[in-house]
């Protein structure tokens, strides 16, 4: 609690509001009494309310941090691996070497999905988009493990996050092996978490899959740096949909239809639009200069971010991913990697982006990547949602263990008042 207040003066009113402060960020003051005063908040986005109290991830984008449970991303990113960074996004603290080792082998044990979800792919088009598959079959789930959905019972929510955890990566994958009419591959225990999805992904029945150590690493990187980002909007969709009881499944598929839309996750498929766009290198200082000008619709994608004012802490260790992989595939003469490394070159010295702290974010490398191992851009949101259920799963969690209550936002009324029907 707090002896903190702030003071609201609404007209001749004064109404006293406690001020709480988190760990670390700027402090909240609570409004939930204003409604007994006849009295809302008018905050379009959410963007200067905290809808909840969470001790998952932080952001300081002023100064490019991000935190998950305390950890640094970049440190994460250096020193573990995807499944353990699941742990600790879901349990608080960093596994055990018992642990980890645990936690692993029970997530290669519930990647294989019921037989008769093949069924739920049949029933789509061939020419669907990944994510409406993804989308329907994430919430398809709810109807092969009816019998464990207790929101209310700890056991059984940890199993449903081993359950998508371990399943995502096949149905991402299958996702594609449906879009070119390709068998689907099963999993194989005897690879990692990202070996496993590259296998899925690329592998054919008629001979053995070898993964690129090199490619599996790097995708692992785009797993961990994909994983929480906070209260964005895809994961306030879904402790929303999970304020009202609904079962863990829809709430993820909420997310994933969140995240599909290209304000939020096509990002980095809308860098490799601009570089097709732009299409040579002769043309890069024409767009540069389109990309000045304020009064041109022209938009440099990939630099700058909504809440990093400063570099985004993701796109340090993704340049460096990013710059292994094309080194490793001999893609260095690629005509639109060219461009895109021109770009970071310029981003990176022109005094115009450096002043506006324009600086290549995690979805510019990111695209460059998936694009480089041959990934279709697709695929990319839903390679996103994939890596991203761990923390919308956290998120929810977090929100059903404890006290909370069915989301009601309010609203600024600017209809017609009350009138009589009157028919002419």
């Amino acid at each position: 609690m707090t002896d903190r207040k702030a003071t609201l003066s609404v007209g001749d009113k004064s109404i006293e509001l406690p001020v709480y402060s988190g760990t670390v960020g700027p402090d909240v003051i609570d409004v939930r009494s204003l409604v007994q005063e006849g009295v809302f908040t008018y905050d379009p986005g959410f963007v200067s309310t905290a809808a909840c109290e969470s001790k998952i991830t932080y952001i300081d984008g002023a100064n490019g941090v991000l935190l998950h449970r305390g950890y640094p991303i970049e440190q994460l990113a250096e020193n573990s691996d995807y499944l353990e960074v699941c742990y600790l996004l879901l349990k608080g603290e960093l596994p055990t070497a018992d642990e980890n080792r645990k936690f692993h082998d029970t997530i290669k044990n519930h990647t294989m999905l019921h037989d008769q979800m093949r069924n739920f792919f049949q029933g789509f088009r061939r020419d669907a988009h990944p994510m409406a598959i993804m989308c329907g079959v994430v919430g398809a789930l709810s109807a092969f493990y009816h019998d464990q959905m207790d929101v209310t019972d700890a056991h059984q929510r940890e199993i449903t996050a081993h359950r998508l955890i371990a399943k995502m990566p096949t149905i991402a994958a299958w996702c594609y092996k449906y879009s070119i009419g390709q068998p689907f591959m099963y999993p194989r225990n005897d690879l990692s978490y990202s070996e496993n999805f590259l296998q899925m992904m690329f592998g054919v029945p008629c001979e053995e899959y070898k993964p690129n150590p090199i490619l599996a690493k790097a995708m692992d990187k785009i797993f961990i740096l994909h994983a929480d980002h906070e209260q964005n909007a895809s994961t306030s969709t879904v402790r929303l949909a999970g304020s009202t009881g609904a079962n863990p499944y829809a709430c993820i598929a909420s997310g994933i239809a969140a995240l599909w839309g290209p304000a939020h996750g096509g990002a980095n498929e809308a860098v490799l639009d601009m570089l097709a766009e732009i299409g040579d290198e002769k043309n890069i200082e024409k767009f540069i200069a389109k990309a000045k000008d304020k009064d041109d619709p022209f938009r440099l994608m990939g630099f700058g971010h909504r809440v990093y004012k400063n570099f985004d802490p993701r796109a340090k260790v993704m340049a460096e991913t990013a710059h292994e992989v094309l080194s490793e595939l001999g893609l260095e003469n690629d005509p639109l990697l060219k461009i895109a490394q021109r770009l970071e070159k310029i981003a990176l010295e022109d005094e115009y982006f450096v002043k506006r702290k324009l600086y290549p974010n995690v979805d510019f490398y990111s695209g460059l990547i998936l694009k480089a191992i041959g990934i279709p851009t697709s695929m990319f949101t839903v390679i996103f949602a994939m890596s991203r259920t761990i923390g919308w799963f956290s998120h929810w969690n977090e929100m059903v263990s404890g006290d909370y209550r069915i989301g009601r936002p309010r609203q600024l009324y600017t209809g017609p008042e009350s009138r009589d029907y009157d028919k002419k």
